[in-house]
């Protein structure tokens, strides 16, 4: 099946340009290349041979070897070859974690040391620091 360029970037995003069975990364101008580094194609969830069909939800961005390792196989069991359990975020969603762990380190930071004595200062202090470790943790809870 061909698929446009806004097709193929709508599928590429989905993931942040990343393989949604690895994980790893992938090169938007190596699409269909096999062996270039990054190489991808589009990759059916529910594959095609078992009633999957070609609609938005079922497509995603895989290297051309996890696809092809896949088979029909089912997209949990090769996730699970590299310890995922789902998709990796797309950009907007990567973002919106951060701001979410960025507030709730702040409120930690802030809370624990006004818990602890701290003078108004201090716990300002301790909820921009919770702020910028909640900011730093990695939003791909994904991995076990």
């Amino acid at each position: 099946m061909s698929y446009s360029t806004d097709e193929l970037e709508d599928i590429f995003d989905r993931t942040d340009g990343r393989c949604h069975i690895c994980g790893g990364p992938l090169a938007f101008c190596n699409y269909g290349l096999f062996g270039r580094r990054g190489a991808w194609e589009v990759e059916h969830s529910n594959a095609r041979a078992n009633g999957g069909t070609s609609r938005r939800n079922n497509l995603y961005a895989a290297h051309i070897t996890c696809n092809r390792r896949k088979r029909a196989g089912s997209t949990r069991a090769a996730r699970a070859e590299y310890r995922r359990m789902a998709a990796p975020y797309s950009k907007a969603k990567r973002a919106a974690v951060r701001d979410k762990n960025t507030a709730i380190g702040a409120v930690i930071g802030g809370f624990s040391a006004k818990v602890l004595g701290a003078s108004d200062r201090d716990a300002l202090i301790y909820a921009v620091v919770g702020g910028a470790i909640g900011r730093k943790l990695e939003p791909d809870p994904q991995r076990r």
